[in-house]
């Protein structure tokens, strides 16, 4: 009997030891799997990320196509606008106001379109300080007052901009 007893305590001790050994087993396969659901998890999050920093990203692109999209032909016809100026400068001095009306007309139209497409001229003046991120000095010219140093004295071509990107920069003399 005693023999039997011991043989039923080695065997439980034995189904204790397998099943503990099982349990540990399906506790270390477990937590293996939870790791890579995490893992997994953060890699699909910085995927979800980067997708949504991309949409952003072309969504911005494409606004900024499309705000621009005409610049190309806008700076091509500013050398036209340019000569309506010229003309018009020229007509008014020297021809009577009557015949040059259906000019001026025509051009003020060309530059109403321009603007309802988004082009307007930047705003420099004379005296004004010169800025090199927005104005290009085409000539220096000595000044005997030391006001107008640094200072532009004449604007030889009007600037023109885009909403804020400047598509061409004004020209312009600078006192030294």
């Amino acid at each position: 009997m005693a023999t039997k007893k011991q043989a039923d305590k080695k065997t439980k001790t034995k189904a204790t030891t397998t099943k503990s050994s099982v349990d540990k087993k399906h506790k270390e396969a477990i937590e293996k799997l939870e790791a890579l659901v995490a893992e997994e998890k953060e890699k699909y999050l910085r995927l979800f990320a980067e997708f949504e920093n991309y949409k952003k990203r072309t969504a911005k692109e494409r606004i900024d196509l499309f705000k621009t999209a005409g610049q190309e032909i806008m700076t091509a016809l500013i050398p036209v606008l340019d000569d309506f100026d010229r003309a018009a400068a020229q007509w008014e001095k020297n021809t009577p106001s009557s015949e040059v009306e259906g000019f001026l007309l025509i051009k003020n139209k060309f530059s109403s379109v321009l603007q309802a497409n988004g082009l307007k001229p930047t705003e420099t003046a004379a005296g004004d300080p010169f800025d090199a991120e927005k104005q290009e000095a085409i000539s220096l010219l000595p000044v005997a007052d030391e006001a107008q140093k640094g200072k532009i004295i004449d604007i030889v071509e009007r600037g023109y901009q885009m909403g804020e990107k400047i598509v061409r920069f004004p020209k312009v003399v600078v006192g030294q």
